[in-house]
């Protein structure tokens, strides 16, 4: 959770929640230097073409829009908070690969693109996102943190 001082309050501005996964990345996903660069961090995976990595999943990214709470930071401080938390935790246990996953909407995607992420693939929604995701699938993006 992100605080700021607000009114003479200390107020949530914002927030993001980590956790780690696996995820399975297919090779034509992804460009030939970018398999180079994951390649370390990853088992082949013969049978999907691609490979298995453990990486950090940015679970939740959002800031708090009450009382216009939301422009005291931006979504770019808050995605570099998580990247220097993760960063921490990466020396700590290793890897460099970190993912997320997101609604399928331009401006999303600009964002997450314009801060170094790439597409690798779709996943189908869960039963308890039925009604809080719209579309049928949540774009999985990847980026490798230096």
């Amino acid at each position: 959770m992100v605080f700021a001082q607000f009114k003479g309050d200390i107020r949530l501005i914002g927030y993001y929640t980590l956790t780690q996964k696996s995820i399975s990345v297919k090779n034509d996903a992804l460009t030939k230097s970018m398999r180079k660069r994951i390649a370390k961090y990853g088992t082949r995976d013969v049978n999907n073409k691609g490979y298995i990595l453990p990486a950090p999943l940015i679970a939740q990214l959002g800031k708090n829009f009450k009382d216009g709470l939301n422009k005291l930071i931006t979504g770019n401080e808050l995605l570099a908070m998580a990247f220097d938390k993760l960063r921490i935790i990466q020396q700590l246990i290793g890897g460099r690969v970190v993912y997320l996953e997101c609604e399928d909407k331009p401006k999303l995607i600009q964002f997450y693109s314009n801060n170094g992420f790439i597409e690798f693939g779709k996943r189908a929604k869960d039963s308890e996102d039925k009604d809080l995701i719209e579309g049928e699938y949540l774009v999985q993006l990847l980026k490798v943190l230096k």
